[in-house]
């Protein structure tokens, strides 16, 4: 079975983990009421999307 030969430093470990963030999601402003939605999909407060209305909503 493998075994480490020299025991991994805490900051050697850190370093590996660096990358585990979180990133907030890229959100654009939608042309038709100025919301916030996510891009390339469907506009959740007015229904349009590429200026047209694709679902109604209430």
């Amino acid at each position: 079975m493998a075994v480490p030969k020299r025991k991994t430093s805490k900051s050697r470990r850190d370093k590996r983990r660096a990358n585990w963030k979180l990133t907030a999601p890229g959100l654009v402003e939608c042309p038709q009421c100025h919301a916030l939605k996510l891009p390339h999909v469907v506009c959740k407060d007015c229904g349009y999307y590429k200026n047209q209305q694709v679902i109604e909503v209430n």
